[in-house]
């Protein structure tokens, strides 16, 4: 029994790693927007809060999750990635804050969306292995 689950968790290392990682960024991401959102509006706390919290997974995520190499190339291409998609951080709490949502609850929401395409990119475009 322990023999099969430490194999399922070694077949899923990376997934678990990405959850827990993505878990610990989105809990960065939500503690600054709440810190800046005191002193600034919400989507100018947001957008920091974002650009923070994505430095901090893409160190994670080169090291810990796909323990792969820092390059420029990762580097930039998963910023650039990252820069993608706070349009759809930030439209998506425009519209859940548009239609009366709770912020919190939106940021949650938002996120929740942002880590999946954020895992799919990762994985299968900026740090797939190369064969």
């Amino acid at each position: 029994m322990v023999h099969e689950i430490i194999e399922l968790l070694k077949k899923h290392r990376e997934t678990i790693a990405y959850l827990f990682f993505g878990s610990l960024t989105v809990l960065i991401n939500i503690i600054l927007f709440t810190l800046f959102d005191l002193l600034l509006g919400e989507l100018t706390a947001n957008t920091i809060a974002f650009l923070l919290s994505v430095q901090f997974a893409y160190m994670t995520n080169t090291k810990f999750v796909f323990c792969t190499p820092y390059t420029r190339q990762n580097f930039l291409q998963f910023w650039a990635m990252r820069i993608g998609t706070i349009f759809i951080d930030n439209g998506g709490m425009w519209i859940l804050l548009a239609l009366g949502g709770n912020k919190f609850i939106a940021k949650c929401l938002v996120n929740i969306i942002i880590i999946v395409l954020n895992y799919i990119f990762s994985k299968f475009y900026i740090f797939r292995r190369k064969v």
